[in-house]
């Protein structure tokens, strides 16, 4: 069985074979729709998180809505575009040329052309008694993503810029999943020393190695990605339409779209705005990350079903209130929280949460599936906020 995952320990190594069971697949009963003709227009930031979505998510504003569900459209778009086959020559690799990816993927009208093809390597190793397995299951570089510009005019009209889409799947490989076990922290490169008020920035290890780790024969995703935007603001940056850059993603993909956004925002002083969409996204860094992220400007769009057990790992989250202190104004931490400190496995939460009402269930693929947080998302509407779903969810439990 094959799903999505990121940074969890309790299941199977993926045997690649079903299609059907690929979390991100339409098989959900979510139908690609035709081009949005919902008008964005001047308010473009405030749709992209310039206000931190305040006053537009509960109850779910309906543009809001439709653009949440158009970028999951590109996500699963990069979900239709890999090849899932281990016994095909070009598995791991993407099946469509640039210029038809998104036609052939089932995005035909969405104005966009891609740029790039994006590749995610894993510095991992099988373990000793997996090493006699097919060399598919070795494979260190796989296709994770694409970069998309939005090209037609009347879309570019329709949004109130031109934008950027970066988007990534979730796991595919054996090597991938190992990574998502990597769950203990790492330290990030920093300019700052850091301090007991500014402790070190850091991030998942297997996501930092997927995102920075070079192939045989290609750059590391990171560099990927920094070459395409450099070349693209070259191009578009201060030239006639606004710029803006959304990075989404499913489960590692939604890791992965966090780790782009700070690179981004890191790297170019130039940067335009730069947002994460992200749907099932695991804990990907610490609050010292968090906290740079968020002075850099990047704005995150976190979307959870309320049953996906993904986006409730790894490691655990000390709730301290924000600064330092424990909710009933003591100072200092509890000794459990000090001890979990030590870990290496403490997390922050990150972004605006978008909490889906999902239905409760022990079957975890379904709680994860992209194409069922989609669903979930297009119920939500300015005339059926989300506290109406939620009481019927529990109503329904009962």
């Amino acid at each position: 069985m094959r799903f999505a995952i990121g940074g969890t320990r309790y299941v199977s190594l993926p045997t690649l074979r079903r299609r059907s069971v690929i979390t991100g697949s339409i098989s959900s009963g979510s139908s690609i729709r035709g081009p949005s003709t919902v008008r964005i227009g001047s308010q473009w930031m405030e749709y992209q998180g310039a206000n931190n979505w305040h006053g537009l998510l509960d109850p779910l504003d309906d543009a809001l809505r439709s653009e949440i569900v158009r970028y999951g459209e590109f996500v699963q778009a990069a979900y239709t575009s890999f090849d899932f086959d281990p016994t095909s020559p070009s598995y791991a690799t993407c099946r469509f040329p640039k210029d038809s990816l998104l036609h052939r993927s089932g995005l035909p009208s969405s104005g966009y052309r891609v740029t790039r093809n994006l590749h995610a390597t894993s510095a991992t190793r099988l373990p000793r008694w997996a090493r006699s397995a097919p060399a598919s299951l070795s494979r260190r570089s796989s296709w994770i993503g694409y970069v998309a510009v939005c090209q037609d005019e009347d879309e570019i009209a329709r949004l109130g810029r031109r934008d950027v889409v970066i988007a990534f799947r979730g796991t595919a490989t054996c090597l991938e999943w190992l990574e998502n076990l990597r769950a203990s922290l790492t330290h990030l490169p920093s300019p700052f020393p850091p301090s007991a008020s500014q402790p070190d920035p850091m991030v998942q290890r297997g996501f930092w190695s997927l995102f920075t780790s070079p192939g045989s024969v290609r750059w590391s995703l990171r560099d990927e990605v920094r070459d395409e935007i450099a070349r693209l603001l070259d191009a578009y940056g201060g030239k006639g339409h606004p710029l803006s850059l959304t990075v989404t993603g499913h489960s590692l993909g939604a890791a992965l779209a966090v780790l782009t956004a700070y690179d981004i925002t890191t790297t170019f002083q130039d940067a335009p705005m730069v947002t994460v969409v992200s749907f099932g996204g695991p804990r990907v860094g610490n609050a010292s990350f968090r906290r740079r992220l968020e002075e850099q400007g990047s704005k995150v769009l976190r979307i959870v079903n309320a049953q996906d057990i993904i986006t409730k790992v790894p490691g655990f989250v000390i709730d301290d209130g924000g600064n330092g202190k424990k909710k009933d104004g003591k100072e200092g931490t509890t000794l459990i929280s000090w001890l979990l400190s030590k870990t290496g496995w403490v997390y922050a939460d990150i972004g605006r949460e978008l909490r889906l009402p999902g239905q409760r269930t022990a079957n975890v693929v379904a709680c994860h599936d992209l194409s069922v947080y989609l669903n979930l998302v297009n119920q939500l509407s300015a005339n059926y906020p989300f506290r109406s779903l939620a009481t019927q969810a529990v109503a329904g439990q009962r």
